[in-house]
């Protein structure tokens, strides 16, 4: 009896991991329109803060995105579970802001104009030159600034997810939600820290020194990582938007 019932505890439990795996995989896929804008947002978020500190910002936006989704997760299934009506209006609204979203950045590529663009790169170019502006609070606000912003898009991931897992028992909703918000967390913050870090590894690779044809491939590929990182950012950015209407 006891090795019975310890074999349908085993075959419940293997029949649960596979739902999750397929609603994560499922959820996933939904939120990947999503992911393309989050990783150019992110990563642009850090514009303007010196190189020795690109990482050590991103680890605390890093940390903040995390709380975000401790925030959401449970809000999340308490809405699922006390007035589950809510699941149908909130991706509604979810996917309206979405296409809010890629609206505006058409309508800000055809209608801003490339001055406006020079002259914000040039405000941020003397942020950092500016002994007058303390780099901490410049640096913290920064920090805020992309927490707010990964905030929203935790808040459409996590909705899209909930829609997804709608009708789960709630141990599948809630193992999924936790997965997809540690995975995305995990994933687009990693990427983030590696997007930022590009133009440093192409300018190490730049300064090799030597005659050798290790040494000048080396070159010829630092080289050509700093003409590929801002075209990368872009392709980011166009992809997050195409995403968005999908």
């Amino acid at each position: 009896m006891a090795a019975t019932s310890l074999l349908a505890l085993i075959d419940d439990i293997a029949t649960l991991l596979d739902d999750v795996a397929v609603l994560t995989k499922v959820a996933a896929k939904k939120t990947a329109g999503v992911l393309g804008d989050d990783l150019a947002l992110n990563a642009q978020q850090v514009t303007g803060v010196t190189a020795d500190r690109e990482l050590p910002v991103v680890w605390a936006v890093a940390k903040g995105s995390f709380r975000n989704k401790a925030i959401l997760v449970p809000a999340a299934l308490a809405i699922s579970a006390f007035a589950p009506w809510a699941v149908i209006p909130l991706l509604m609204m979810g996917g309206a802001f979405l296409c809010f979203e890629g609206f505006e950045k058409l309508a800000h590529k055809f209608l801003h104009r490339d001055v406006e663009d020079a002259a914000h790169h040039e405000e941020l170019v003397g942020a950092l030159a500016d002994p007058g502006i303390d780099p901490v609070a410049y640096e913290a606000d920064k920090i805020k600034g992309a927490i707010r912003t990964d905030f929203i898009l935790s808040a459409e991931i996590i909705a899209i997810t909930l829609g997804t897992v709608a009708d789960a028992p709630f141990t599948t909703q809630l193992t999924v939600l936790v997965g997809i918000a540690i995975l995305i967390t995990i994933g687009v913050y990693g990427v983030v820290a590696g997007i930022v870090k590009l133009d440093d590894l192409g300018l190490h690779l730049t300064r090799r020194s030597g005659d050798t044809g290790s040494a000048s491939f080396q070159r010829k590929i630092g080289r050509g990582i700093l003409i590929a990182a801002p075209w990368l950012m872009r392709g980011l950015s166009v992809l997050g938007t195409a995403a968005m209407f999908l």
